[in-house]
Parts: C-alpha cells; sequence; structure tokens
C-alpha cells in the first residue's frame, strides 16, 4: 500500500481519532504482539466483552484488524493486527503533518540485530513453520537461527518447496519434517505458533521463551491439488515474509523485547 492509498483511504484525522481511544489502543497493542482471540483480549485489557466486541469491530471496519475463524475451534475467532497497513496509515500520517515525518524501515535495523534463537510451530510442519524458518534465516542474514517442528508431521508438501524457490530462491527440498517433542531440551527466545491447533498442545520450554501466536489458515486446506493449492501457499508466504520483516525489527532491540 502506498502512502497515498493510505492517505485515501483512511485519512490521518480519522486515523488518530480512531487509534487514540484508549481502549482501541490498547486492543492494537495487544494484536500488535501475538493475534488474539476475544476472550484473551479482555482478560488483557480488563473490559467486558461486548466493549471489546464493539471497539474490535470498529477497527475492523477500518482495515487495521484483521478476523479469522479458529482452526481448532470453529466457535472461536482470532483477531490479528494488519501492521502492514497500520504502517502505511502511520507514515501517511506523519508525511500529511510534516514531509520530514519518515520513520525508520525495519531494513536499516539490521546492522544493530542481535542474535536469537526462534522456534516455529504448526501442525504438520510441512507448510507454514518450514516457510517461516527459512524466511527468517534469509531475511535476518543469518542473525536469527531459526528452527521448525510440528505437532503431528508430515512430509513436506511440493508447494511449499515450489513457492520458496520460485518467489525467494530458497531451496527447501532437503528438509525434513519434525516433531516438536526434537527440541523439548532446547533453549529459544521466541516460540511462535502458526496454527491454533498446534497453538492448544504447545509444550513449555526451558528458559521461559517468548510466546507468540499467528493464527494462519493451512494452505493446502480445501484444496484438491498442488495446482489448486498454490495460490495460496503463495499468499501464505507473502503473510509470513511480512510478519517476519516485523518481527526482525523487534529482535533488533534484543532477544526478549516486545
Amino acid at each position: 500500500m502506498t502512502v497515498e492509498q493510505a492517505t485515501q483511504s483512511l485519512p490521518p484525522a480519522e486515523f488518530l481519532q480512531l487509534a487514540g481511544h484508549p481502549l482501541r489502543w490498547q486492543l492494537l497493542d495487544e494484536l500488535a504482539k501475538s493475534d488474539r482471540a476475544v476472550h484473551e483480549l479482555t482478560g488483557l485489557v480488563g473490559e467486558a466483552q461486548n466493549l471489546v466486541s464493539y471497539h474490535l469491530g470498529k477497527l475492523r471496519d477500518a482495515g487495521l484488524v484483521t478476523m479469522r475463524r479458529s482452526s481448532a475451534d470453529g466457535r472461536d475467532s482470532y483477531y490479528a493486527a494488519d501492521l502492514t497497513r497500520i504502517s502505511a496509515v502511520l507514515v501517511a500520517t506523519g508525511q500529511a503533518l510534516h514531509p520530514g515525518l519518515i520513520p525508520i524501515p525495519p531494513s536499516s535495523r539490521r546492522g544493530r540485530r542481535r542474535a536469537s534463537r526462534v522456534l516455529f510451530l504448526c501442525t504438520g510442519n510441512s507448510a507454514r513453520s518450514q516457510m517461516a524458518e527459512a524466511l527468517a534465516v534469509q531475511r535476518s542474514e543469518g542473525a536469527v537461527h531459526a528452527e521448525s517442528a510440528g505437532s503431528h508431521p508430515k512430509p513436506l508438501h511440493a508447494n511449499a518447496i515450489r513457492v520458496m524457490r520460485e518467489q525467494y530462491d530458497i531451496d527447501l527440498s532437503g528438509h525434513e519434517s519434525k516433531h516438536l517433542g526434537v527440541f523439548a531440551d532446547r533453549r529459544f527466545d521466541w516460540v511462535i505458533t502458526l496454527c491454533d491447533k498446534v497453538r492448544e498442545v504447545c509444550p513449555e520450554f526451558p528458559g521461559r521463551p517468548e510466546t507468540i501466536h499467528w493464527s494462519m489458515a493451512d494452505p493446502a486446506a480445501g484444496h484438491t491439488g498442488a495446482r489448486a493449492s498454490y495460490p495460496a501457499f503463495r499468499r501464505t508466504a507473502a503473510e509470513l515474509e511480512a510478519r517476519i520483516e516485523f518481527l526482525l525489527a523487534v529482535l533488533a532491540d534484543g532477544p526478549h523485547a516486545t
């Protein structure tokens, strides 16, 4: 999204009024850290569910927050902050006030990045977590030591290999799926769950790592074959790339920065 598109879709004054509400700012703050269900947000902000749902609706209408049904429990939903859109709107808001108000892009922090150990988890370790592991290593230029695993490992999906090769010049063909138990005694700075099902069974890891959740749909689900599911894999890879860029900006300030 360009600065012009951001300004047109959400004028600066409207954004400031929307995000400046204390409760909505609290919700954005929590969702910027991790995807959350409504019942989790009510506990974190200390407000009733109907009030939280009302303000989440306002943020969704403005396109600052997204929602998707949980793959673990279809009666529940996960909310996520659209950091890419929020970033564009913030840039547009700053430039509307003064052209010199341009934020430092996450990529410019790479020189200050400290080494961090990150574990990505999904159910099968066949797509999402494998792609996330590879992107974290590539985008951090090796500063991030990433691993991935699953609660019910299955062979690497052909489309995960294809999309990473075609879009990012990364070769996953030699990667193998692993059970999360392999890392039971390993210490990580961050443990990131990428699907709702694995979040429900995620064990505790030594050293009390920072744990966050990215509620992402299985790109292979609901498709009859590899050809039909390939567009979903491309979208998943693009979402992972965006999320990881924001994660790397946080890691630049230290292993447990929030």
